[in-house]
């Protein structure tokens, strides 16, 4: 029998822009927005020297905007924004790729860096499976850090290994944007790099 997969990068390959930034500033408003990234600018800089982790500072503007809320809070702040925000950020030329594959008979999962409890709604209502970063909570409590490593890089292909015998699949699909996706990329018969102008 033949079967078929396509794994898709969410930010900045399906959406125009990223949406856990899009998130802070629906949450926070503007000026919070930007006052926050002043505060976070040393470690914005190290990351793009090298001098630190994507994910020490992902943690770090986690913790910044949302550590201390409570889950039910969050949650409910993630779902307004699934659903007023992110259907404004879809690009359509991806969102037809997914329904055609859809209709072919191919599993459509998403693999992403953004955390899982921004994009469930959206995978939910599309009928795509999920493989995303986990934010860590502590009595009841975001804390900001991530529970395991950050959905990047090679880690979205340890994700998909986990989840999927890749040798069932006869046909295997990967979409993505940024050098975090090449791994990824590398998986496919078919990859297609930043495919949707």
């Amino acid at each position: 029998m033949n079967r078929s997969i396509a794994f898709f990068d969410f930010d900045g390959t399906i959406t125009r822009k990223d949406t856990m930034l899009e998130l802070i500033r629906f949450h926070c408003g503007t000026l919070k927005f930007y006052t926050g990234f002043i505060v976070l600018a040393p470690y914005l800089l190290m990351m793009k020297a090298g001098l630190v982790t994507n994910q020490f500072a992902k943690e770090k503007m986690l913790a910044y905007f949302f550590g201390g809320m409570t889950l039910d809070v969050f949650n409910d702040v993630c779902h307004q924004f699934s659903k007023t925000i992110i259907p404004t950020l879809i690009r359509p030329l991806a969102l037809d790729k997914i329904r055609e594959l859809q209709e072919t008979g191919t599993e459509v999962v998403l693999v992403s860096a953004s955390a899982e409890n921004w994009l469930r709604d959206w995978c939910v209502t599309m009928n795509i499976t999920l493989l995303a970063t986990i934010l860590e909570v502590k009595d009841g409590k975001i804390t900001g850090n991530l529970v395991g490593l950050n959905c990047h890089g090679k880690e979205k292909v340890v994700r998909i290994q986990q989840r999927y015998d890749l040798k069932d699949y006869t046909d295997i699909s990967c979409f993505g944007d940024t050098g975090g996706d090449k791994p990824m990329l590398a998986l496919a018969q078919h990859s297609y790099y930043k495919p949707f102008r």
